[in-house]
């Protein structure tokens, strides 16, 4: 699927605020996860304190007023009084019945809520154990309600012991959401850089190719092109730099073929003139020479193009005469010149005297011979810049007018 630049930058853009928008909500539903479960144990556990200051309370009224039953003997009013507290204590254990899952707990709970309907059952009947002297009874109130209240003792350390087990859940649950809440900033982290990374490369990676080829194109090098399929803004631009760089192209084999013809009518031109003539650009290298500087020097073409004067076999007044002109970037008339030509013998010499030894040899300058003295005019060929010009030497025995 081919999209534009500015969809993608859309996409990449909508894509991002989803990440964000995700690690928002993923992060709120931990906390809320959090908030719920300790909201959840703190309401379960104030509930149960709230049950546990009541069943003491009622526990404790209880055991006050079976005493008063004992030592006020027969009272309808305290047997009324111990009923309705039965009542609420049966009441209250059931209500913290609900709020344990824990077998243990109910089981002691159920033992308690046994114990209390007992009391209430006995304390019912004590106006009959006082009508006939039975002691029995009286004394089977205090051990119950004395169990009841070690009921409740055991229930008290369970509940101690269940009550630390919740605060050990409270920070496990806390922990457990710190650490999904440092994974999910990790991965959102990440994401973020992955994205970071990813997608501006995409985007980049078209310009850099523009660049390279547009660099390419600097140095003259029209043998490149960008290689982009998208049916795209960036699409639609490489594809007209290519046809720009095939124009040009074009445009500098045209040039270079004309360049080549101006060269061989040149060549011929200077050919025909019976002086000569050489041609060097403004870095002091000899571009061009005629056949008769070659005869006159005794060179080849490849001892000498292409390379500075001082390189290559060039007579010193020549090179004087160069450098003057690029100096002053005018022309030069009736410069006089000569030249030179050293002749060198190599005899191979032996230790006694003999020759065609080649394990010896000696190299002697025999002469030197002037070739020619003359003038010479060099004509500045000037371009935009100096550094791009060109000029123009011909030589000749007689004045320049």
């Amino acid at each position: 699927m081919n999209l534009s630049l500015k969809n993608r930058v859309s996409i990449s853009f909508i894509v991002a605020n989803l990440l964000i928008l995700i690690l928002t909500f993923v992060v709120f539903y931990f906390l809320n996860s959090l908030n719920k479960n300790i909201e959840k144990l703190t309401i379960k556990s104030n509930r149960i304190s709230t049950l546990n200051d009541e069943i003491r309370i009622s526990a404790v009224s209880i055991i006050k007023y079976q005493r008063k039953l004992v030592t006020e003997k027969n009272s309808a009013e305290n047997v009324e009084k111990i009923i309705g507290l039965c009542d609420s204590f049966s009441s209250l254990l059931q209500n913290l019945d609900s709020l344990y899952q824990d077998q243990e707990i109910k089981k002691i709970i159920t033992q308690m809520n046994s114990y209390v309907e007992s009391l209430k059952l006995i304390v019912s009947k004590a106006s009959h154990f006082n009508r006939g002297g039975d002691n029995a009874g009286v004394e089977s109130i205090g051990e119950l309600a004395d169990t009841i209240l070690e009921s409740y003792s055991n229930l008290q350390e369970i509940q101690y012991f269940q009550s630390n087990q919740n605060d050990q859940k409270i920070r496990k649950i806390i922990n457990e959401t710190k650490r999904n809440m440092m994974i999910t900033l990790i991965i959102g982290f990440l994401g973020t850089i992955l994205i970071g990374l990813v997608v501006p490369s995409k985007i980049s990676l078209p310009f850099k190719k523009i660049k390279d080829a547009i660099r390419e194109l600097q140095e003259c090098n029209f043998d490149v092109s960008i290689f982009y399929n998208q049916e795209d803004e960036i699409g639609e631009i490489a594809r007209e730099m290519n046809k720009m760089i095939q124009s040009f192209k074009v445009f500098e084999d045209l040039r270079r073929e004309r360049i080549s013809v101006e060269q061989r009518k040149f060549d011929a031109l200077a050919n025909m003139v019976k002086k000569p003539v050489l041609v060097a650009n403004a870095q002091n290298k000899i571009v061009y020479m005629n056949n008769r500087t070659y005869s006159l020097l005794k060179v080849q073409s490849e001892e000498i193009l292409g390379k500075a004067m001082t390189e290559a076999l060039i007579p010193e007044t020549i090179i004087e005469s160069f450098n003057l002109a690029i100096k002053r970037r005018s022309k030069i008339e009736n410069q006089d010149i000569v030249i030179n030509i050293s002749h060198k013998e190599t005899v191979n010499i032996t230790p006694d005297g003999e020759q065609e030894d080649l394990t010896t040899s000696a190299s002697q300058e025999v002469s030197s011979e002037m070739v020619f003295q003359g003038f010479a005019n060099i004509i500045p060929i000037r371009a935009k810049e100096s550094s791009l010009d060109y000029y123009l030497m011909i030589l000749s025995t007689e004045v320049f007018t």
